[in-house]
């Protein structure tokens, strides 16, 4: 066989790796509960819980306010995806990718689909830098740390892509296939956590008791402390209200912007919503407490003064609390969380191309994420980038939320757009541009040249959703009323 026709027969099976991208999934497609436990397991017991969880050490965040801060907010985001995602996903059986076209027209939808995807590509990115440090300690390759910005050596450029190949292609062959990768390493991934903290403990006190812990945590863990950069400037404090948000919040794309609809379309009931609580508290809660124990420990261990904990990368201190076992946990947590999404990202794009399959734009987020995981950039500012990305995407999830909820109640016509066949639903741009022009954080973006009202009045980049997503839902309710979705009569989807 010619490898031209080699090539071809691949394709033709990839081609076959259909997952109703345009329409909704059909009944004998449904998956049972275990698939989205094996998900949200894998997604959330993850390779970047190891920088999460360090960072807020890094911030002064204290034990009492870290243990309620993240047992409230992440009920909030189980919440979120059981009664605000999971419910519309069952009802229409599509992507959000695809649903979108119904509301705000093909126009706009080409341009939030690409806006989305890029979003994904770079937590995607992230989460393959964060396993690439362990196979750089593994190899001894020399590699950035969390306080560097650009690619430091060949070898860490290499073993980006070499990661970085796996997640392709686990994700191209589908959502079947992302939740099986996930069975397999979640249960060993999240003992491999727990593990390494209770090892590497010892190096910061002595712990003999529950109560012995809790003293430790508090004096020598999560003190109430921020650390200094290495200019000597001290990091901004963590308070409780911060991690109930943060909690809230690092996955307001997939849950409140309803991202996750591509999940959830294949859910046999809305309350497979609730097994977003095994990736909220065996990920979010757990794992980012005993990343928070790893890098204290890795810390003393090392001697690290505070202006030098941001040279810490994941890798070390996995390896430092579990040897080869924990490298190979990175490794693996990096890989379940940037599987699913790649896929994300990999539909986002096939819906704005003509009739490309799936599998040849996975490929394409595939490329450019792994280009971007080479920048340590995107790892060191994980924490800002997850509030500003679930930002960007905020509104037009409050537009399909008012449109599929609250039209009806309110006696206006859903998917005025379709019907009217507009190519651009104005309200839902409007909405979506204006809200941003308020709650954007352009000083900080911009170091103080541009400012926004939010900027002005001080609002804190975690605190800025909320207010946005109820300013998005009243503009597009208004807005869309002035602009033809008034009806006679009342109609349900």
């Amino acid at each position: 066989m010619s490898d031209s026709s080699a090539v071809q027969g691949m394709a033709k099976r990839l081609d076959k790796l259909y997952e109703f991208d345009r329409e909704p999934v059909s009944e004998d497609k449904l998956q049972g509960g275990g698939r989205f436990a094996s998900v949200f397991s894998g997604e959330h017991v993850a390779g970047t819980e190891f920088v999460i969880g360090a960072f807020f050490v890094l911030h002064g965040v204290s034990a009492y306010d870290l243990l309620i801060g993240l047992l409230l907010g992440n009920l909030l985001a189980v919440l979120s995806w059981t009664f605000v995602c999971a419910p519309i996903a069952v009802r229409v059986r599509l992507t959000l990718y695809w649903y979108l076209r119904r509301i705000v027209g093909p126009g706009v939808t080409v341009i939030y689909n690409i806006a989305n995807a890029f979003l994904y590509c770079i937590l995607a990115g992230s989460m393959i830098a964060v396993a690439a440090t362990a196979v750089g300690i593994a190899f001894n390759i020399d590699m950035p740390s969390l306080s560097d910005k650009y690619p430091n050596s060949i070898g860490w450029v290499l073993t980006v892509w070499l990661v970085g190949a796996v997640v392709a292609t686990v994700a191209v062959l589908g959502f079947k296939r992302v939740s099986q990768f996930s069975a397999v390493c979640v249960p060993w991934m999240f003992l491999v956590f727990i593990a390494g903290a209770i090892a590497i403990l010892p190096q910061v006190g002595d712990v003999q008791s529950l109560s012995g812990f809790w003293e430790v945590a508090k004096t020598k863990i999560w003190t109430g402390v921020p650390a200094t950069d290495s200019n000597g400037v001290q990091l901004e404090k963590y308070g409780l209200w911060h991690i109930i948000f943060f909690a809230w919040f690092c996955n307001l794309a997939m849950h409140v912007c309803l991202s996750d609809m591509a999940l959830f379309r294949f859910a046999k009931h809305w309350s497979y919503g609730l097994y977003s609580s095994l990736g909220m508290y065996l990920g979010h809660f757990l794992a980012w407490i005993c990343s928070g124990i790893m890098m204290a420990g890795y810390a003393s261990q090392k001697g690290f003064l505070p202006s030098e904990f941001a040279k810490i990368a994941p890798g070390d201190m996995a390896f430092a609390a579990c040897g080869l076992a924990g490298g190979l946990a990175v490794v693996l947590a990096g890989w379940t969380t940037a599987n699913p999404t790649i896929y994300r990202a990999g539909l986002a794009l096939q819906i704005v191309t003509p009739n490309w399959p799936r599998w040849k734009m996975t490929i394409v987020a595939f490329i450019v994420a792994t280009t971007l995981a080479c920048f340590p950039l995107f790892v060191m500012k994980l924490l800002d980038f997850v509030a500003i990305y679930g930002l960007i995407l905020m509104p037009i999830g409050a537009v399909v939320f008012a449109e599929h909820w609250l039209f009806p109640l309110l006696g206006l016509q859903q998917y005025w757009v379709e019907k009217k066949k507009l190519a651009f639903s104005w309200p839902a741009l409007i909405t979506w541009l204006g809200v941003l022009a308020i709650c954007f954080p352009a000083s900080q973006m911009t170091n103080g040249v541009l400012k926004t009202p939010m900027d002005y009045i001080g609002v804190h980049l975690f605190f800025r959703w909320l207010p946005g997503y109820f300013i998005s839902l009243i503009a597009y309710i208004v807005l869309a009323s002035l602009w033809g979705a008034k009806q006679t009569e009342r109609t349900v989807a």
